[in-house]
């Protein structure tokens, strides 16, 4: 399976390898004034996304299809185990997190 990481500014990459997702997260840090760029991305080839923004805001949709579910102040730990679970497409195991419908 496939994915994709969508960086800070927009950059993009297919199928890092999983050790780089501490460094994709920690982009977050650099610039807090910059609220225009404040989100990072771990894509699935079957369109599901996870994206998280400043002070563990998380993100959980299906580009296509829609189903929006969030979470908010989640652990970076955290955040990297469902990242590594979506890049294996594992979405089943993701949909069992305590997701909340919509976005905050």
């Amino acid at each position: 399976m496939s994915f994709t990481v969508t960086h800070r500014y927009g950059c993009m990459d297919r199928d890092p390898p999983i050790s780089d997702l501490p460094r994709l997260l920690d982009e977050l840090l650099d610039r807090p004034e910059d609220v225009e760029h404040g989100a990072v991305a771990v894509t699935h080839e079957s369109e599901w996304s996870i994206s998280v923004a400043r002070g563990g805001y998380v993100l959980f949709e299906h580009l296509e299809n829609g189903g929006e579910r969030h979470m908010l102040e989640v652990q970076d730990e955290d955040i990297l185990r469902m990242w590594q679970l979506l890049a294996a497409g594992e979405i089943a195991e993701l949909e069992l997190f305590p997701w909340k419908p919509g976005y905050e």
